[in-house]
């Protein structure tokens, strides 16, 4: 519909441990995991996403989780085989996976790099060992910085994760931080703000009292530190959380943020499919083993499987694509729902300096409007 790309996420549930901010379908085994059981639940579930959907020409693949990078390079090959089964793969298709940069998973990295895999996407979080014990982390900042220049020498492409508004931190740490981040980076770096997701043990501490958030001021204040530092270090934003340099940008996501189409596949994943006439919602049993029971007896672990409405599409289009620098072009929602967006309120948010629309005919969010994203999208879709 807007972006051609076709892309396949694949999940990986598992984890050594559960991090106390993160929400993500993600679990702890402390038996073995019976990998040749889930690769083999992976291929029959691609096999069967590419009955439904007919052909395509995946340009992008990614691995996420959880923990991808437990896999053995040899589960990872055979999840990257049946996708080439099954569709045909662009020649120069971009295919990520997430990784923990442990010196246990960082050994694995050149027999992820023979399976096929070109681009690694690393949870450092922070280069701060006070940090990372607080958020649960597994590693310290000098094996951070080990496994990343393995995964630099060892792979085309490679990009890491950091937070910043972690408790008791500041702007100006933050800023020291960042500043030798970016000195490490080579091409990309995703950066988010510390959030307090519902259900977490963070989320406990913090209706207790016992962790503070920033805010709005302070919050602020990070997000400048981090649009300076990076601009002035080649890593200019392209999304509001992404930073690349140019050419560099993770292709797997900018076809999410840009509407295009993508299978989901693995427990708890979501995708939004095109076919018979229609654009379709999807999302996959989350438990692994429920999951794994429902791919083996039916050949899909999928349990929804929803035609999206014309006003649902345009709602998406805009909360995803706002979040790009480069902003959407209005048409396309009218496309989507049969409505314009109302030119009083484009108005409205041009005159508060929250969004620009210029000659392009493109509607961007301003550097001042990306903190309140949330508020203007809704504005917008209203």
């Amino acid at each position: 519909m807007n972006d051609r790309s076709f892309g396949v996420y694949v999940h990986w549930p598992f984890c050594l441990s559960k991090c106390p901010y993160c929400d993500f379908n993600s679990h702890v085994r402390h038996s073995s995991i019976d990998e040749h059981r889930f690769a083999a639940a992976f291929g029959r579930e691609i096999a069967s996403t590419a009955a439904r959907i007919g052909a395509r020409t995946v340009s992008t693949i990614f691995l996420g989780g959880g923990t991808p990078s437990l896999m053995q390079p040899s589960t990872v090959g055979a999840v990257l085989d049946a996708v080439a089964r099954h569709w045909s793969v662009a020649p120069d298709a971009e295919i990520t996976l997430e990784a923990n940069p442990t010196s246990v998973e960082a050994t694995r990295f050149a027999g992820f790099r023979a399976a096929g895999v070109n681009r690694v996407s690393l949870g450092i979080q922070s280069l701060d060992d006070e940090a990372l014990r607080a958020l649960g982390r597994r590693h310290t900042a000098q094996e951070a910085l080990a496994a990343l220049r393995i995964a630099q020498s060892t792979f085309g492409r490679c990009s890491f994760d950091l937070i910043y508004a972690r408790p008791d931190h500041t702007p100006l740490a933050w800023e020291k931080e960042l500043r030798r981040a970016v000195a490490e980076a080579t091409e990309h770096l995703s950066i988010y703000q510390l959030t307090i997701e519902p259900d977490t043990p963070f989320a406990t501490l913090h209706e207790a009292g016992k962790l503070a958030t920033p805010d709005p001021d302070t919050g602020r204040a990070f997000f400048d530190v981090t649009q300076n530092v990076c601009t002035a270090a080649g890593l200019p934003a392209y999304e509001v959380s992404n930073h690349a340099r140019p050419g560099a940008e993770c292709r797997h996501n900018l076809l999410y943020w840009r509407y295009g189409e993508y299978a989901g596949i693995g427990p708890g994943a979501h995708g939004r499919i095109e076919h018979d006439g229609e654009r379709w919602a999807t999302s996959t049993e989350r438990n692994p083993e429920g999951w794994l029971k429902r791919v083996e007896s039916l050949g899909t672990g999928i349990i929804a499987h929803d035609p999206l409405t014309g006003v649902e599409m345009g709602d998406e289009f805009l909360l995803m694509g706002l979040r790009l620098t480069e902003g959407i072009d209005p048409t396309q929602y009218q496309t989507f729902t049969g409505t314009p967006l109302r030119p009083d309120r484009i108005a409205s948010l041009v005159e508060d300096g929250l969004v620009a629309f210029g000659g392009s005919r493109r509607l961007r969010v301003t550097p001042t409007g990306f903190p309140v994203l949330d508020a203007i999208v809704a504005r917008l879709a209203a």
